[in-house]
């Protein structure tokens, strides 16, 4: 008989204020589901109710009463759906955001690498990647070296990092 008493004495009801928090949360998940473009939105799972809800959210003016009482039905419905593949859909997008702004940034380190110390990069890099043009990354170089030392737009620059964004990209 104590046994059945603990069991209710671990079930305590959620407080309004958790009730709250969690709502606003799914409203947030909502938010993102809004903000995403078509062809992420496509790639995540939802309810057919779901997907129309978002759908007629993205049709609404934000600065309107209605957007917002749109957001809370889309709560609503992810109240009663397991919102964790939701979840695991946007991680996955997000992470896969985040890989291609690191790459974008490791790609502009190198660039800047080439310029500063020229064929000493150069030659690494050859060793890394032979498909490379030596030729055409030592011109690119000098030609941004020079720009960078008459105060002219870094034309060199940008097509030295397209270069190297186009080859490195494709493997």
């Amino acid at each position: 008989m104590t046994e059945m008493w603990q069991d209710e004495a671990d079930f305590e009801p959620k407080s309004k204020t958790q009730l709250k928090n969690e709502m606003h949360e799914l409203q947030q998940l909502g938010v993102k589901l809004v903000d995403l473009g078509q062809g992420a939105l496509d790639k995540i799972p939802m309810s057919p109710e779901l997907n129309e809800a978002v759908m007629l959210a993205r049709r609404i003016n934000r600065k309107k009463e209605g957007f917002r009482r749109q957001l809370q039905l889309i709560g609503k419905i992810m109240r009663n759906t397991d919102v964790e593949p939701i979840r695991e859909a946007l991680a996955v997008l997000e992470n896969k955001h985040q890989q291609l702004v690191r790459q974008h940034h490791q790609l502009e380190q190198l660039r800047d690498d080439i310029i500063a110390q020229g064929d000493e990069v150069i030659d690494q890099l050859m060793s890394e990647h032979p498909m490379l043009e030596r030729q055409k990354l030592r011109q690119l170089s000098r030609q941004a070296n020079k720009e960078k030392a008459a105060n002219k737009p870094p034309k060199s620059s940008r097509e030295l990092f397209q270069y190297l964004k186009s080859e490195l990209d494709e493997r």
